[in-house]
């Protein structure tokens, strides 16, 4: 089966290598000329690890990523440590495989080096995409055409396939922006940071830190209100000032972290409102494309990754391939959107501002904290747990009557 793949950004690229492995033939076609060095930090839990160790990376990631010991959530003013739930060696030990962090870039660099040269296509920028009933096809600016069995729209959030073929809403201001950098971390070396996953929480603002690049950096966000109109846009720079002044009364790690990077980055947040369908005949979309989502549980790259290994096993299932992508959004639409919308609601209490309400999330957060006594949460528990071979095969129904969020 040939399989056009619009976009070579984590989830795409996976899909690729998944198809690859499974003896069909990816097109993946990506419209920057060249993969770059900018990019940012992403967390990879144990569900979407178990996918890229059936894609042959596994030694690769002990290579570029770090490996956390704790979730910790602290609060803003003092840095006391709310909460500390498990991470490395308990997740690996649990699940069979580690929580990590890792540069972007690293993970695509591994991702798409395994490709066959003819499979990743540079420089083609998808102007138009359709179907007939014998198959899909896109055209490029540059006058190229390609086609194919099935066409996947991997294409993020501003998707052209989602655009063309299921007329979506708008992208969903939701009124944060996300300031970041990199930092080489021998220039915080002095603040003696731990190798965890952190999160501290203030009133409309927050800030997230990590290493990446085997603990070579640390990559940086802080989530909150900017005072000017920002866009949407990766590559659009700030000022260190700028970012620091948002940490006015906070305690000093963030403005020291934040002093220490070279560059820093704002980017506005946006997501989607969930589509009704992710399939229309042999074209569909997957990730960002069909359920872009905010930051705040760490689960997009992550979720793109289950998407592509379930969408590759279930089109190597089921050889009729509309009906292997109506399988597809059957098995992932569920998990997908319900992660949409526990990052939308996680946005609210990270960054809560009446006493009360604070008062009463850090009271719960001790409490679980004696509760789990480093331990998972059943919101780990859940996430961590998915095994995308299973659900594939059609046989992950134990996740599904987890708990998830209380």
């Amino acid at each position: 089966m040939r399989v056009i793949i619009v976009g070579a950004g984590i989830g795409g690229s996976a899909l690729a290598l998944s198809l690859s492995k499974l003896g069909m033939e990816p097109v993946l076609l990506e419209q920057a000329e060249a993969f770059t060095d900018v990019g940012a930090g992403i967390q990879l839990s144990p569900n979407g690890v178990r996918v890229l160790d059936h894609l042959g990376i596994g030694t690769a990631l002990q290579r570029f990523c770090t490996e956390p010991d704790f979730h910790k959530y602290s609060v803003w003013d003092t840095g006391e440590l709310l909460l500390r739930t498990a991470l490395s060696p308990k997740v690996r030990d649990t699940y069979g495989f580690a929580y990590y962090h890792a540069y972007r870039p690293d993970l695509i660099d591994a991702l798409t080096e395994q490709l066959n040269e003819a499979h990743l296509q540079l420089g083609k920028t998808v102007t138009e995409v359709g179907q007939n009933n014998d198959g899909a096809w896109a055209r490029c600016a540059d006058g190229s055409e390609y086609q194919a069995d099935v066409l996947i729209g991997a294409d993020g959030i501003h998707s052209l396939v989602r655009e063309q073929i299921f007329r979506p809403d708008p992208p969903r201001p939701s009124g944060y922006v996300t300031w970041r950098g990199v930092v080489d971390a021998e220039r915080i070396e002095h603040l003696e940071i731990p190798v965890s996953a952190y999160v501290d929480m203030g009133p409309r603002l927050s800030f997230v830190y990590y290493y990446v690049s085997s603990g070579t950096r640390l990559n940086w966000l802080a989530l909150g209100k900017a005072k000017d109109t920002k866009r949407e846009s990766w590559s659009q720079t700030t000022s260190k000032e700028e970012v620091i002044d948002a940490f006015d009364g906070w305690y000093e790690r963030p403005r020291q972290v934040i002093e220490a990077t070279a560059q820093p980055f704002v980017t506005a947040l946006y997501d989607r409102e969930p589509l009704e369908r992710w399939v229309q005949g042999r074209i569909a979309v997957m990730g960002d494309a069909a359920h872009a989502m905010l930051p705040y549980h760490a689960q997009g790259a992550v979720q793109s990754i289950e998407d592509a290994w379930v969408l590759a096993r279930t089109l190597s299932l089921h050889h009729e391939p509309t009906k292997a992508l109506q399988r597809f959004q059957t098995l992932r639409y569920d998990r997908a959107n319900l992660m949409v919308a526990q990052s939308r609601s996680a946005e609210r209490w990270y960054h809560l501002d009446d006493p009360e309400e604070v008062s009463a999330r850090n009271a719960r957060f001790r409490a679980n904290n004696e509760r789990f006594g480093g331990d998972f949460s059943p919101q780990q528990h859940w996430l961590y747990s998915y095994d995308a071979e299973a659900a594939a095969q059609g046989t992950d129904h134990e996740w599904r009557a987890l708990p998830t969020w209380s």
